[in-house]
Parts: C-alpha cells; structure tokens; sequence
C-alpha cells in the first residue's frame, strides 16, 4: 500500500514524519508540539497557550487534508504535568463540539524540545 501523506506549511515537524499519513477513510495525524512555524519556537505563556499552539498547528493539518475538527473521532493528549490537566481541558473544550472525539491524557516524564504538551488525533474521511 502506498502511503497518502499531507503537509500543512503551518506547522512543524521535528524529525523525519509525515504531518498525517491516510489509510483507507482514516487519517492519523502526527503528535504536534506547541512550535510555531512563524518563530520555529515553543509558544511562550503557560499550558493554555501551548495547548491554543497545538491546535493551530493540527487544524491546519487538517486543512491539508480537507477535513475539518468535526471529522476528528479520537484525540491523544500527553502532559509532562498532570497539574495542567484542567486549564488543558478548559481550551480542549472550545476547540470541538458535542459530541466530542474519544480522548485520551497521558502524563509522560518529556517531551521534544522541552514542551509541556503535545496533541496528536486521528480523523476520518466521509
């Protein structure tokens, strides 16, 4: 099978990935930090602006694969803090619409580039 890979310009890869590879109807977006591609920079602020980041930088992947956030059915969030957990969930909520994807958050001891979260989902096609 031959892999169908998107791109978005406006977000940021760190290593040698696909920002979301199709397979059949589903899309599997990669995990996305809080990186900016203007500054090539961690977003400055505290875990709601890193978590605003992380969205930015899937919704546009999204849009390179002409889907949008209600086609997300599953969502994987890692925390290096699970004391972030709260003001994580407060920008996640604003971010979709009832019914919500599946999710799961993970407190994980690192990250790359010394962020404290990164967001990666999984969407389907319709």
């Amino acid at each position: 099978m031959t892999r169908i890979a998107y791109s978005a310009a406006e977000a940021v890869a760190v290593g040698p990935y696909s920002h979301a590879v199709q397979a059949g109807e589903v899309i599997y977006l990669s995990g996305q930090t809080p990186i900016s591609s203007e500054t090539g920079k961690l977003a400055a602020g505290d875990i709601a602006a890193q978590t605003e980041q992380c969205f930015k930088n899937l919704f546009n992947v999204l849009v390179s694969s002409g889907l949008t956030p209600d086609d997300v059915v599953k969502v994987n969030v890692f925390l290096t803090d699970m004391n972030d957990f709260a003001a994580m969930n407060e920008v996640y909520s604003r971010r979709f619409t009832a019914p919500y994807p599946a999710r799961t958050t993970i407190g994980v001891a690192s990250l790359p580039l010394g962020a404290r979260i990164e967001i990666e989902m999984i969407a389907r096609k319709k």
